[in-house]
């Protein structure tokens, strides 16, 4: 038998079936227009809004260390959405947490581990205590605005020769107490 008798008696016996049964071919008709047509009223009753695409932060896997793996779901944990692309999405970068308090407190501490053999680090390390130890004991009260300057800090020099303040005036305004709570 060829291809299109047996084509053409499918069409006669599927049409003679169809006509019989007149209640099926309207379900089978009207079932999938009913769904086409609550389809239509819901894309009409609910426009679409243009949404800009998402760059999201990338997150480390385990295999990249623990601590990039560890910032990323902590850093990420809501998921946030940005419109142009993350510094972390180009290839071969590992993680964007290059400014976060966690790295840069690592790189400190491996900083001060790796050069702890010269005598001014651990100096550093006692002033920092100390500082901290004042700052956690006292109300604030009696922390001077001194306190919070580098040693060979050029501040007075400035105030100095640039707003001319004499000598006396900023002494004093470096002996003025800080109230941390203000602050």
């Amino acid at each position: 038998m060829a291809f299109w008798t047996q084509l053409g008696l499918l069409l006669w016996k599927n049409f003679t079936y169809r006509r019989r049964q007149t209640f099926q071919l309207l379900i089978e008709v009207a079932w999938p227009l009913f769904i086409f047509f609550i389809l239509i009223s819901v894309r009409l009753s609910y426009p679409p809004y243009e949404q800009h695409e998402c760059h999201f932060p990338n997150k480390a896997m385990p295999s990249a260390g623990t601590l990039p793996w560890i910032q990323g779901i902590i850093c990420n944990a809501n998921n946030p959405c940005f419109r142009y692309p993350t510094p972390g999405e180009s290839p071969g970068i590992v993680g964007n947490f290059n400014a976060s308090i966690v790295s840069r407190l690592f790189s400190d501490a491996r900083r001060l581990l790796l050069y702890s053999q010269q005598d001014t680090s651990i100096k550093d390390v006692q002033k920092v205590l100390g500082a901290l130890r004042k700052l956690g004991n006292s109300s604030g009260l009696d922390l001077k605005l001194r306190d919070f300057l580098i040693d060979n800090e050029t501040f007075s020099d400035f105030l100095h020769h640039n707003v001319s303040m004499p000598s006396s005036a900023v002494e004093e305004l470096l002996d003025t107490g800080v109230n941390l709570q203000q602050v």
